[in-house]
């Protein structure tokens, strides 16, 4: 019999780490980097006016008020977008759109909202600060700053920050492809009439769920009857195409256990573990491919899943544990099932699973 923790350490060694690869910055959502991300540039890459006004010198604007405006030429257009580089005179002013480059010798924005809006000449009625209403180059981010460290888990702010760097690739984790194999000449597709002795395949959409939910891809191949070829045949196809293959069913100790028939001499170890629900189970490689054999049972399924199998896959993808670890001290004591209770598939004594 093996224990809960031995177990989850031989799925924690079979569930391996695949290479860091770079891809493109809109698909990295969700995705944990394997590397820092170093600013090629500044942000703002240059300054540029937080306001639609004009760009001006803020000492020719000296004690401008209601009362006493000041007007200046407008000598310039700056809309957003404009690449030619420009110099603002002394006593004049340019019309500057909001993100567009402030000219060189301008030290103020004077927002729209305290002039009357001319476009060959502009009255002022506020007193601007110096660098009011500018953005500088660097403000945000410096050239050579880290700004997001390996291990981050990349969501909209972050993404959005790398594409405003330029970088349009990014060094990550790649999500694991984990496909999902049930097995039972009893079980039928949801929706289907059932007849005498057949059962609705729950297992696949379950666990698929649980896969995504855990960060990675989920494949579900077709449902497999109690069938030795059938079974290895959908495990070669779909196996080729995948980082895990999780199965569920067959791997008990009665008759028509298909997936202990097939793999026990491919490369799967099959035992006992101290756990209820959930004693069956199965590790190894099979072509290559890490193959982890559930129980059949839903419940002994999910919890098999949640035990041994979410925490490796997370890990893998470079994801921090999904679940809290609680001890607690018992008030009660928890006894075993009487004896009848514990034949069958899927019987053990209990454990406190971490």
């Amino acid at each position: 019999m093996r224990s809960v923790a031995e177990h989850q350490q031989v799925v924690a060694e079979l569930i391996q780490a695949p290479v860091p690869v770079r891809i493109p910055v809109g698909a990295a959502e969700r995705l944990v980097l394997a590397a820092d991300v170093v600013a090629p540039l500044n942000l703002p890459v240059f300054d540029n006016s937080a306001m639609d006004g004009y760009a001006v010198r803020h000492e020719d604007l000296v004690g401008a008020s209601p009362a006493g405006p000041i007007t200046l030429p407008v000598t310039e257009d700056i809309p957003a977008g404009r690449t030619d580089e420009l110099t603002l005179n002394p006593g004049t002013a340019h019309r500057i759109m909001t993100g567009a480059p402030v000219p060189a010798g301008a030290s103020a924005v004077v927002p729209v909202e305290v002039t009357d809006g001319g476009t060959e000449t502009v009255t002022i009625t506020q007193e601007p600060a110096a660098g009011q209403h500018v953005r500088c180059a660097g403000e945000d981010v410096r050239t050579g700053d880290t700004v997001l460290t390996a291990g981050t888990r990349l969501n909209a702010p972050a993404l959005g920050l790398a594409a405003a760097l330029g970088l349009d690739e990014l060094t990550v984790h790649p999500r694991l492809r984990v496909v999902i194999a049930s097995t039972g000449s009893e079980l039928v597709p949801p929706g289907t009439p059932l007849r005498p002795g057949q059962i609705y395949e729950s297992n696949a959409v379950m666990l698929a769920a649980a896969v995504q939910e855990a960060g990675a891809d989920a494949v579900v191949a077709p449902t497999v009857a109690d069938d030795v070829e059938q079974f290895l045949a959908v495990l070669e196809e779909f196996g080729a195409q995948a980082d895990l293959v999780i199965t569920t069913g067959g791997v008990s100790a009665g008759a028509y256990e298909v997936v202990k028939d097939a793999l026990t001499d491919a490369g799967v170890q099959f035992v006992s573990v101290a756990m209820q629900p959930g004693k069956p189970q199965g590790a190894g490689h099979v072509n290559g491919v890490p193959v982890l054999t559930l129980p059949g049972n839903p419940v002994s399924a999910l919890v098999s899943f949640e035990v041994f199998i979410r925490e490796p896959l997370r890990a893998a993808m470079g994801l921090t544990p999904a679940r809290t670890r609680h001890e607690a001290v018992l008030t009660d004591a928890i006894s075993a099932p009487p004896a009848n209770a514990s034949s069958g598939a899927d019987a053990g004594p209990p454990t406190r699973a971490p």
